[in-house]
């Protein structure tokens, strides 16, 4: 028999542990000295809510799961119908394939073979890796096809500090932008965070605040990473971005009436939502065996307090 999240794969370092599932290469725990940094899912159960998901060869969401590249009208299935939407990728829920598996990292695979919407050959690669500075994952992607192809990649951490609901946690957030979405959680405008309920680049507590939406105009320290600070129940942690992700969705969960507002999820993200249609921050993978034919950024997590 075999699990709705297919294999685990346990890994450990720095006191910290982490368990990834084959399916979706997810994080499905994230804890330190056994105190969950995570809010993530239990074994018998398959990912909900997107949880720990990594989100490629696009993140989000892509208007009516049509764009146009290299001259071609392309056309996605709808996996978000309600919306009318093509959403959070192709991978998601694909079986990963183990590459190498050591006490404190492993890494995993998946050849994304060309289909209807994504007529491209992609190996998508993600390393976890633990040590006592936390958790540090690397996505990559390499276009093994003859001809150029759109990417961008996510992932779909839920953070948690304690209990919950959210309200008196507090969270630094060091983003000056927000985009602004209409019904089908697509962009519609955008807004400089000053003088919004939404400024929260000083920390603060979140309270009532309510979120389901892109940041950008990120501030970053000198090494050229953006962090999120979230503090809470005498605890905390940390969730880095490297200077290849521009983009954080920040999404409290307050439709969702079984889990919203438990936990907050903060989402890497290096392109916007519907990126495939507006081109914004999109990557365009080089030809295979062509300088640029492969793209990587990193993010993470650790425990602070």
């Amino acid at each position: 028999m075999v699990g709705p999240s297919g294999e685990q794969f346990e890994i450990s370092g720095g006191g910290y542990r982490a368990v990834v599932t084959e399916s979706g290469a997810a994080l499905r725990l994230l804890e330190h000295h056994g105190r969950r940094l995570v809010d993530g899912f239990d074994e018998s159960e398959m990912s909900y809510g997107g949880r720990g998901q990594l989100l490629m060869p696009w993140p989000n969401r892509i208007e009516d799961g049509a764009y146009s590249f290299g001259g071609r009208d392309l056309q996605l299935a709808l996996t978000e119908p309600a919306r009318h939407n093509a959403s959070h990728g192709l991978a998601r829920w694909a079986a990963w394939s183990l590459e190498e598996l050591t006490d404190n990292s492993v890494s995993l695979v998946l050849r994304l073979m060309a289909q209807t919407g994504f007529p491209w050959a992609v190996d998508l690669h993600v390393l976890y890796d633990l040590s006592a500075d936390g958790l540090t994952v690397s996505q990559t992607a390499t276009n093994l096809s003859p001809s150029a192809a759109p990417y961008a990649s996510g992932a779909h951490p839920y953070l948690t500090v304690g209990d919950g609901p959210i309200d008196d946690w507090e969270l630094t957030l060091p983003a000056g932008r927000r985009l602004l979405l209409n019904d089908r959680k697509l962009p519609v405008g955008e807004e400089a965070v000053d003088d919004t309920g939404f400024d929260f680049r000083v920390s603060r507590p979140i309270r009532s605040a309510s979120f389901d939406h892109p940041f950008c105009d990120l501030a970053r320290d000198s090494s050229g990473r953006a962090s999120v600070v979230l503090q809470g129940e005498g605890r905390g942690l940390v969730l880095w971005v490297d200077g290849g992700i521009n983009w954080l969705q920040v999404y409290s969960g307050d439709d969702v009436a079984s889990h919203g507002r438990r936990s907050l999820a903060v989402e890497p993200m290096t392109a916007p939502p519907n990126a495939f249609r507006s081109g914004i921050d999109l990557v365009t993978l080089a030809p295979a065996g062509e300088s640029g034919d492969e793209h990587s950024v990193s993010w993470g997590i650790r425990a602070v307090g």
